[in-house]
């Protein structure tokens, strides 16, 4: 098995002084309007108190506070909602530091890394954001993405399970090809281990088999499965889908958006789309490696372009995927599916930002705004048997908060008008969190 699990050896090049996320400062935001997930409303004029990184009271501001704090906060016009999750993030930039910046700077409070990649750590990393030894947010991680080749026995599958467990993965992260005998037994062992698979859909295998996993991380992965009598998902009416969308709603299975991903890809496969990337105002945030390998002709995707499949070219089948990927996203959402928001952050879905582009692309599938930060802020909650804690605005939750300039349920976007962030009770100014954008700028040059 060593050939499937890294070095833990992984070296993380800033840290900021070990007090953070030991913060005990005592923060007063005045005349705010409150989101708090919920419900769908919104709580006008409200007094947000927090202290040792909780939010300890929330009331009308009828009067003024008459107690003390460290700072206040004046919310007049501005709207507070529950920090936002980026749930499929995945660690390429080889600069960690970099990438929470940009992620804390979005609004991101909470996120889910989908692979440990060769030469990473991610059990170091996690451990240093939950000590407080690096900024970052809420850090949840896979382990290596498994695919068949590492689960070719039974024996194998008792192994890679026992190595997840002794690490302290959060989750088993699963490719789609799996014989049918071994993903049965990795359903069994991880299920002994108490570890949540994850992962792609198994295409070869009848829909029920993948609805055994915790979460399935495309809304794409549909486009390849077939029924129980074998027909395309991908070809059926619209009434089918939404028998269908009741059913994954019914077996409580997650699933990841991921529509960001899809739009690069078939982005990629336009010659003038694909040179526009590079004029791009988000580029500056690409790491130098990263716009070498996915801005150049080196990028994989670049080959596909003058392909055909069934007889369909590839630029016209992926437009079209990527309609359906959007209409069934709204069918998901209506069935009440259990969505998590997450872009996949590779290429032009840049670290951060791409979390508010894939927002852009639910509101544009037709999903109501409520119902898109529902997927970004209780679902993961939820999802990380974290709620307790996190996900809404309500008295004893964990203060991860996003201070916003505009009403996000009068139109998604407006989650970009940030103006600061509390990230476990360490309040980050609109100034703040420019300063952080200019150091990943010049770290990426």
């Amino acid at each position: 098995m060593k050939n499937y699990f890294f070095s833990f050896i992984f070296i993380l090049t800033t840290v900021i002084p070990k007090s953070f996320g030991q913060n005990r400062d005592t923060i007063l935001i005045e005349n705010v309007n409150i989101i708090p997930m919920t419900k769908e409303v919104v709580l006008l004029n409200q007094r947000v108190l927090i202290s040792e990184g909780k939010i300890i009271n929330i009331e009308p501001c009828l009067s003024p506070f008459k107690g003390k704090v460290s700072l206040t906060i004046d919310g007049t016009d501005k709207y507070l909602t529950p920090g936002l999750s980026e749930m499929h993030y995945h660690f390429r930039s080889n600069d960690i530091v970099s990438d929470f910046k940009l992620l804390v700077a979005n609004g991101i409070t909470t996120v889910r890394n989908m692979a440990e990649f060769d030469g990473q750590d991610q059990i170091a990393i996690r451990q240093k954001v939950t000590s407080g030894e690096i900024l970052g947010p809420n850090y949840f991680t896979t382990g290596p993405y498994l695919k068949s080749e590492q689960l070719r026995t039974i024996e194998d599958v008792k192994t890679v399970v026992k190595i997840h467990k002794q690490r302290g993965y959060d989750f088993l992260k699963i490719a789609d090809n799996l014989p049918l005998n071994i993903y049965l037994k990795l359903l069994e062992e991880c299920e002994n281990y108490k570890i949540p698979i994850i992962g792609h859909s198994q295409r070869s295998l009848p829909l029920e088999y993948s609805l055994r996993m915790k979460s399935i991380e495309h809304i794409e992965e549909f486009i390849y499965l077939s029924d129980e009598n074998n027909n395309s998902i991908f070809k059926q009416s619209k009434d089918k889908l939404n028998v269908l969308a009741k059913q994954l709603h019914e077996s409580g299975v997650y699933i990841g958006t991921t529509l960001v991903i899809f739009d690069f890809i078939k982005n990629c496969l336009d010659d003038e789309k694909f040179k526009a990337f590079r004029q791009d105002s988000l580029v500056k945030y690409l790491a130098k490696k990263e716009r070498e390998d996915f801005l150049s002709e080196r990028n994989d995707y670049r080959k596909l372009k003058d392909r055909e499949f069934d007889g369909v070219k590839a630029p016209i089948l992926f437009d079209a995927y990527f309609t359906w990927i959007k209409t069934f996203s709204k069918i998901l959402s209506d069935n009440k599916v259990r969505l998590l928001t997450g872009s996949d952050t590779y290429g032009m879905g840049i670290v951060g930002f791409s979390l508010h582009k894939e927002f852009v692309f639910l509101q544009e599938a037709g999903i109501k705004p409520y119902d898109i930060l529902l997927a970004s802020t209780v679902n993961p909650a939820r999802y990380l048997n974290k709620y307790s804690e996190e996900g809404t605005i309500t008295e004893g939750k964990n203060a991860n908060l996003v201070l916003l300039n505009k009403n996000p349920l009068d139109d998604i976007q407006n989650t970009k008008s940030i103006e600061g962030v509390i990230l476990k009770g360490k309040w980050f100014d609109r100034q703040a969190l420019n300063k952080m954008l200019k150091e990943v700028e010049i770290a990426f040059r």
